[in-house]
């Protein structure tokens, strides 16, 4: 398993640590599951898998026996999430390692920027 995890840290540019960050883990679960002390459990595997967009299957075998569900209802809903979502990847990002007090302030000061951009204050 820490393998396919290492290898999906690498397809995706992203460190071990800042995994942990954004799940919740801690570094010592997947120093533990490195060193094969440990097997991950259940609800870790799921955030870990969450995470990287892959099934628990995926994750322990490497391979993708699940059936992938469907998001949207047509091609065309799907090209425009997938659209909007590489465009404001930024903000997607921000919201997964903010919390909700940081995201409002940051909401604040986005707002102050706009109405100043448009002569307001």
């Amino acid at each position: 398993m820490y393998e396919i995890f290492e290898k999906l840290c690498a397809e995706k540019g992203v460190t071990p640590y800042r995994v942990c960050k954004e799940t919740g883990l801690t570094t010592s679960t997947i120093s533990n599951w490195k060193a094969g002390r440990y097997s991950p459990k259940q609800d870790k595997l799921q955030k870990i898998a969450d995470f990287f967009s892959v099934s628990i299957e995926y994750l322990m075998t490497g391979e993708e026996k699940e059936a992938v569900p469907i998001y949207y209802t047509n091609e065309e809903t799907a090209a425009v999430a997938k659209k909007l979502f590489e465009e404001d990847k930024v903000l997607f990002e921000v919201y997964r390692s903010s919390d909700k007090d940081r995201l409002v302030e940051y909401a604040k000061k986005l707002k102050a920027l706009r109405d100043m951009e448009e002569g307001g204050v």
